[in-house]
Parts: C-alpha cells; sequence; structure tokens
C-alpha cells in the first residue's frame, strides 16, 4: 500500500531512525527529507525524488530504487548492497564509505559523486556517467565498467583488480597507485591520464589508447599491450617484464631506465624520438622503426 501525501508528512514527522523495510514509497516526494539511519531495506523507491535528502548510515539494502532522483543526496556509509538504482540520477550525492557490493548501477548518471573509500564490489556499472566522480580507495573488485564515462574521475590508490573496463572512457582520468591487475581495458581510451605507480601486472591493455599517459614506475609485467598506442607515453622505470607490446606503438616514448627483460616487441614501432635503457637494442627484441616517422 502507498503512502498518501498526509501520510507521508506524518510518517517523516516521527523520531529517528524511521523503520521503513519493504515499504511501498514509490514515486514519493522525499526531496530533502531526514532519512538518516532509517531502515529501507527491500523498498519500492522506484522513480521517488530523493534529492538534497539525508540518507547517512541507512539501510537500502535490496531496495528498488530505478529512475529515483537522487541528485546532491547524503548517502555516506549507506548500506545500498545489492538494490536497484537502475538509470538513477546521484550526480553529486555522497557516497563516501557506502556499501555497493553487488549492486546494479547500469547507466546510473553518478557525474562529479562522491565515491571515495565506497565498497563496490562486483557492482554492475555498465554504461554509468562517472565523469569528475571520486573514487578513491573504493573498492571495485570485479566490478563491470564497460562503456562506462570515467573521463576526468579521480581513481588515485582505488581497487580495479580484475574489473571489466571495455570501452571505457579514462581521458584525462587520476589512475595514480590504481590497482588494475588483471583487469579487462580493451578498447579503453586512455589518452592523457595518469596511470603512474599503477599495479597493471597480467591486465588486457591489447589495442588500447594511451597517447600521452603517464606509466612511471608503473607494474606492467606480463601485459598485453599488443597494438596499443603508446604514442608520448611515459613509462620511466616502468616494470614491462614479460609484458607484450606486439605492433604496439612507441613514437615519442619514453622507456628510459624501463624494466624490459623478455618483453615482446616484435614489430613494434619506435622512431628517432623513442627513448630506451641505455645499451637496449630494440630490434633485437624485433622492434621496427619507420624512417617517415619523426
Amino acid at each position: 500500500m502507498q503512502f498518501t501525501t498526509e501520510e507521508l508528512r506524518q510518517l517523516l514527522s516521527q523520531p529517528k531512525p524511521l523503520l521503513l523495510e519493504n515499504a511501498d514509497l514509490r514515486g514519493a516526494d522525499l526531496s530533502g527529507a531526514d532519512l538518516s539511519g532509517s531502515r529501507l531495506a527491500g523498498a519500492k523507491l522506484n522513480d521517488a525524488d530523493l534529492r538534497r535528502a539525508d540518507l547517512v548510515d541507512a539501510d537500502l539494502s535490496r531496495a528498488n530504487l530505478g529512475y529515483a532522483r537522487l541528485r546532491a543526496a547524503d548517502l555516506r556509509w549507506a548500506n545500498l548492497g545489492k538494490a536497484n538504482l537502475n538509470k538513477a540520477d546521484l550526480s553529486t550525492a555522497n557516497l563516501s564509505g557506502a556499501d555497493l557490493i553487488d549492486t546494479d548501477l547500469i547507466d546510473v548518471k553518478l557525474s562529479g559523486a562522491r565515491l571515495n573509500d565506497a565498497n563496490m564490489n562486483g557492482a554492475d556499472l555498465r554504461g554509468s556517467d562517472l565523469n569528475k566522480a571520486d573514487l578513491s580507495k573504493a573498492k571495485l573488485v570485479g566490478a563491470n565498467l564497460s562503456r562506462a564515462d570515467l573521463s576526468d574521475a579521480k581513481l588515485i590508490d582505488t581497487d580495479l583488480s580484475n574489473a571489466d573496463l571495455r570501452s571505457v572512457n579514462l581521458i584525462g582520468a587520476k589512475l595514480i597507485g590504481v590497482n588494475l591487475s588483471g583487469a579487462k581495458l580493451n578498447g579503453a581510451d586512455l589518452r592523457w591520464s595518469n596511470l603512474s605507480k599503477a599495479n597493471l601486472s597480467g591486465a588486457d591493455l591489447s589495442s588500447v589508447k594511451l597517447i600521452g599517459v603517464d606509466l612511471s614506475e608503473s607494474n606492467l609485467s606480463e601485459t598485453k599491450l599488443n597494438k596499443a598506442d603508446l604514442t608520448d607515453a611515459n613509462l620511466t622505470s616502468a616494470n614491462l617484464t614479460k609484458a607484450d607490446l606486439t605492433e604496439a606503438k612507441l613514437i615519442g616514448a619514453d622507456l628510459s631506465s624501463a624494466l624490459l627483460r623478455w618483453v615482446n616487441l616484435a614489430e613494434a614501432v619506435y622512431a628517432a624520438n623513442t627513448k630506451f635503457p641505455p645499451g637496449f637494442d630494440p630490434r633485437s627484441a624485433g622492434a621496427i622503426t619507420n624512417p617517415y616517422l619523426r
């Protein structure tokens, strides 16, 4: 049974926290409401207006928030585990420390949202808008972020191990110290992003655009970089042990002081402005040069 406007007004005036497990609040106007600490597990909140609502430490596990409006809502430390937020608007919302394990976040608007320290392991974020979002120190182990927009996002010390990042937009993203071991990044766009000190061991970066990317001091051991475009990339002091750079583009790349033990450079293209460690012969590793390239 859904609440009438008067019943809703009376409900919100009651002492907190509110006990609303499995409540039917579809389409309800809860904008600016104080729902901090409320128990809303399993609640129906489809199409609800929760803009600027206070949901700090609220239990929204298994709740249905499809198409809900949560712009600028405060969801710090909220439990949203296994909730449905499909196509919800969480732009500029504060989700710091929130539990989003196995949550449905497909096509969600999270631009400018704060997700630092959030636990998003196993979450489904396919096609979501995370432009300029802060995901620093968030856990996204095994999460699905394929086709998501993470341009200019902050992912410092974020754990994205074994995550699906295929066809993701990471242009200009800050990924310093990020863990991308075992992640799938096929077709991703990482131009001008910062991946210094990142762990990309065993990651799949085949055909990825890495133009101008900072990969200094990163771990790229056994990483698949075949056909990747590393034009003007900074790979100083990077670990490329057993990495596969078959047919990679290394024009203007800086690999000085990089560790290149057993690296595969078969048909990788370099030019006079490509910097290799002293004494390293790229031709003996299978690389080729093009005299027409700068």
